[in-house]
């Protein structure tokens, strides 16, 4: 807080100070205000444009520094000025006090609040941004929630101070004309209590509630216009209608079947999504044979003699397929319609807000979720095409190991795939226009997961962008930039691995007029609803992230509002959503990083926990990596984590679960963790946090009185 701010809260600490220190509430009292009443009408008469000066002043005063006495100067500006006047000063006073009190909350206290609940507060300003003038003048409307908090709780938020002096105005009339009027009895009134009578106070509760109602007209207003086009069955052949059998339509189906929903679920190409044929688990089963290869390799570390372990790719990639065999009854047509789903095969497009069509042959239904995933993204480098590449979509078809592999893209999928081809034998050289890898993650973290994807092999170029692809009959090269110098690199095979993109096209949304986001997802609100209130999206075509655990949780919020919303809906919940990247060693996060942190400004501590030092990482030839805790300063909240190492995404669980359920580093410090696993490594970081906040001064009395017992 700077020189200036200091001084003025201090004046005006002390001007409140004041107000009680001499006892001036004394003259806010309806006893007082009512011995001298007949003074103020005489003063009134003979000067009344400086009584009213003074007056406006005064109450201006008042409101502005919150003092109590704001009640009884209205009841003073009925008996003095009447009905008319007295409403007409007093709400002009009133209003610029409470924005005055506004202001002065956001300029002393804005930063601070921010400083130390970011997150929250980025929240709340997106709720302001979109309805808080309509909150703001509901809560206007019912005196019983006290309007000082109401100007110093809107001052922390983002809300225009011209917005809250307009909303103010109009929406204190009402109270201001009540008081007022009772001013004008003031002769019959004998306690603050007795102004508001229980009918009128319930007058005003329903007052306060108009707007909500009105909120609700509106909505069903909106709703008729954007539906008007559209005429609407007499009839329903389901409840819900999902499209796409990922994991966010599967998780959908089966919540609505398990409540007894009617529901269909419609899949165009393979059960199971992206995830389960082209995503997770195929990468996840190659980076397991991969890290095999390289288990054997390194044999003598554990005391076994050299080996060199001899395998064909066929096999490797037969075993891929084995494993999404194995996986795919969780996902089977015969076990979701074992759970009283209708699975229909086939390609789904939405010919009106409750009709989709399949195949030529259209289904009614109340309400639908638009699940359809994202496919990889493929750059525009000139030549490509003609030359061939993969993705992560197409990868699993080949049948020879690339001999010369370039991987364009430095992101979790770039790095896995890379990691798992080097160590099968491939010669790859992974291309990231950014600075580094892992552009998501801390500097250190990407660091960590380089050193060791270099030292099975792969060469990292970052800073170098694609320019294009060249070939002639004995060779294919793609051609590179840096820094102003070009550089051509030989390759066999491309894997391009520099993001994913919704799948939006050919589902009816552009007829509809559903818009999408810059970032060419589903436009959705808090509820996931599009711009239908029936049609919902969910998972990867919806965003904000793109992962399986994200599109499941998804999931859930879009079931219950597609069939329970006319009741109550839930907003989707995004505070704690963790991830990682299956490297080796694995990185995973969740909450925020040092370098968001750094960015919104939000102060943190870190402490860091060496897995070198771990027991288990020791016996398991895996003692490289960390666990990093960001806490909020002086306190063992726990901001975010990022561990890296070997099982980090097993780890990371335990954090996710305390800061969801907000557990700080001292619960996890008092929990028990079995010895020798990896997992301990959580409770010595939380250990080594308590270390740097141990109470010095406590310690140097416990070691006297240590050394007092020693010499009795």
């Amino acid at each position: 807080m700077n020189k200036n701010k200091m001084l003025a809260l201090a004046l005006l600490a002390a001007t409140v100070a004041a107000y009680f220190a001499f006892d001036l509430g004394q003259y806010f009292t309806l006893d007082f205000v009512k011995a001298r009443q007949q003074s103020f009408a005489d003063y009134y008469a003979a000067h009344p444009l400086q009584a009213i000066a003074i007056y406006f002043a005064l109450y201006l005063v008042v409101a502005a520094l919150s003092l109590p006495g704001a009640a009884i100067l209205t009841l003073a500006g009925g008996a003095l000025f009447g009905l008319l006047t007295g409403t007409l000063i007093v709400s002009f006073a009133s209003t610029l006090g409470a924005t005055l009190a506004f202001l002065a909350s956001r300029y002393f206290l804005r930063d601070w609040v921010r400083a130390r609940f970011r997150g929250r507060v980025d929240a709340i300003d997106a709720g302001v941004e979109k309805d808080g003038a309509f909150y703001l003048f509901t809560l206007r409307l019912v005196p019983l929630f006290p309007f000082f908090l109401v100007n110093l709780l809107m001052g922390l938020t983002a809300i225009r101070a011209g917005t809250f002096y307009r909303v103010s105005q109009a929406g204190m009339l009402a109270g201001t004309l009540a008081y007022v009027n009772a001013g004008t009895q003031l002769a019959r009134i004998d306690s603050l209590s007795g102004i508001l009578s229980p009918s009128l106070l319930a007058s005003f509760a329903i007052l306060g509630m108009l707007p909500l109602a009105g909120r609700k007209i509106l909505d069903a207003i909106k709703a008729r216009k954007v539906y008007r086009q559209w005429p609407k069955p007499a009839r329903f052949d389901y409840n819900l209608v999902v499209i796409g059998a990922g994991a966010a339509g599967l998780v959908t189906a089966y919540i609505a079947s398990a409540v007894k929903a009617k529901v269909a679920l419609v899949e165009g190409h393979k059960m199971g999504g992206d995830c389960l044929n082209y995503g997770c688990v195929p990468s996840k089963a190659l980076i397991r044979t991969a890290g095999f290869v390289k288990q054997a390799r390194q044999a003598q570390s554990l005391g076994i003699g050299k080996l060199d372990p001899v395998f064909d790719f066929p096999d490797v990639m037969a075993r891929v397929h084995r494993v999404i065999g194995s996986i795919a009854p969780h996902d089977s047509v015969e076990r979701y319609t074992g759970l009283g789903v209708d699975v229909i095969l086939g390609k789904a497009k939405i010919v009106s807000p409750w009709e989709v069509e399949i195949d030529g042959k259209r289904i009614a239904t109340r309400a639908i979720v638009i699940a359809s995933g994202a496919q990889a993204i493929v750059p525009p480098i000139p030549g490509l095409r003609e030359a061939g590449f993969c993705t992560s979509d197409t990868l699993w078809k080949i049948q020879h190991l690339p001999k010369r592999l370039i991987v364009l893209g430095g992101g979790p999928i770039g790095c896995e795939l890379a990691q798992a081809f080097a160590r099968l034998g491939s010669q790859v050289t992974q291309v990231e226009m950014g600075p580094r890898l892992l552009a998501r993650e801390d500097a250190d973290v990407a660091a960590m997961v380089g050193a060791s994807m270099a030292a099975d092999g792969v060469q990292i170029l970052t800073g170098h962008r694609a320019l294009r692809v060249e070939q002639d009959e004995h060779t294919k090269r793609l051609i590179v930039n840096h820094e102003g110098a070009e550089r051509a690199l030989e390759f066999d095979t491309v894997l391009c691995a520099v993001g994913r993109v919704a799948r939006t096209a050919g589902f009816g949304i552009e007829e509809l007029g559903i818009p999408v986001t810059p970032q060419k997802t589903i436009e959705t609100d808090a509820y996931l609803q599009t711009l239908y209130p029936n049609i919902y999206a969910c998972g990867d075509v919806a965003g904000p992230y793109q992962f399986t655990h994200t599109a499941a949780h998804q999931a859930w919020y879009a079931a219950v509002n597609a069939l329970f919303g006319a009741f109550k809906r839930f907003k989707a919940d995004y505070s704690v959503i963790p991830w990682c990247t299956f490297t080796a060693p694995e990185a995973a996060r969740v909450g925020l990083s040092e370098s968001e942190a750094t960015e919104q400004d939000i102060q943190f501590e870190v402490t860091c926990y060496d897995i070198g030092d771990l027991d288990r990482a020791i016996t398991d030839e895996a003692a490289q990596g960390f666990v990093k805790v960001l806490t909020k300063p002086g306190t063992d909240k726990i901001l975010g984590v990022a561990i890296v190492g070997a099982h980090a995404g097993d780890m990371i669980a335990e954090y996710v679960l305390a800061m969801k359920h907000g557990l700080g580093l001292n619960k996890i410090l008092g929990t028990i963790h079995i010895y020798p696993t990896m997992s301990e490594a959580n409770k010595y970081a939380a250990g080594q946090w308590k270390r740097a906040h141990a109470p010095q001064r406590l310690l140097a009395l416990a070691g006297r009185f240590h050394r007092w017992r020693r010499a009795a």
